[in-house]
């Protein structure tokens, strides 16, 4: 009913007058929402805004209520707001996280993963990449991770072309048979073979299939968020290479 950490805000909204309602992705305890009393005066509104990473005392009389955050800033991202890409990247990082995380349940993994990429999209650093490897952890995490080793029929690990849009394991060229237009292009990106694309568009064609398939459709029952859409336009739209259907 009482704990302290650090986090980092992916979620704001108004609740009253003064008041606003954040949610915080943090490492020890998961995705948390908590009430913010004042949280909407201008000095307060500008520490809460999605990006931050906070100092957080979280107190309620049960464990199943929303309770109150006490919060103090620890580091202002203030470039993801002022990047149109970086922002992009922000929404993108928050809504899936929204999306697909159970509140309170701990993912220590994804969070370190997460504060990384953030920090990355800040220092204006090439974070494209490492957002597709952030997605590859989003369905590990998941339960949905990609076995992209060994081919799936013939057991090579060289010479990996493709995924199987089915079980998500790698196949090889000479795997690959006749049912090469069937599967998905794995770039090298991925671990595929050279001269198969670098690949960020159809790498995250690859992870934009699994998410769909297997958390929106098959767990969720909701679509993808829009932010994760229009985050691979700008991407494809800065030389990615040609958009995909994800």
């Amino acid at each position: 009913m009482e704990w302290q950490a650090e986090g980092t805000v992916i979620a704001r909204r108004p609740h009253g007058e003064n008041a606003v309602i954040i949610e915080v992705i943090t490492t020890e305890y998961g995705r948390h929402a908590g009430l913010v009393p004042g949280g909407a005066s201008r000095k307060r509104a500008a520490m809460l805004q999605p990006g931050n990473r906070l100092a957080l005392r979280w107190r309620a009389r049960t464990e199943d209520q929303l309770g109150h955050f006490a919060a103090e800033p620890v580091r202002a991202r203030v470039n993801l707001l002022t990047d149109p890409l970086a922002l992009a990247g922000l929404n993108a990082v928050s809504a899936l996280l929204s999306f697909a995380l159970a509140e309170r349940d701990p993912h220590p993994r994804l969070a370190l993963m997460t504060e990384a990429l953030l920090d990355a999209m800040d220092a204006g650093e090439d974070w494209p990449a490492a957002y597709l490897q952030w997605e590859m952890r989003l369905l590990e995490e998941m339960g949905f991770g990609l076995d992209l080793v060994e081919c799936v029929v013939t057991g090579a690990t060289e010479g990996l072309a493709y995924v199987s849009p089915r079980s998500g394991r790698a196949v090889s060229r000479q795997g690959a048979g006749e049912w090469a237009d069937r599967l998905l292009p794995l770039p090298a990106l991925l671990g595929g073979v050279a001269g198969n694309g670098d690949g960020l568009a159809q790498g995250l064609a690859i992870t934009g299939h699994f998410l769909d398939t297997r958390l929106a459709i098959g767990q969720i029952g909701r679509p993808l968020p829009a932010a994760r859409r229009r985050l691979v336009r700008r991407l494809a739209g800065r030389g990615a290479g040609p958009e995909e259907q994800v």
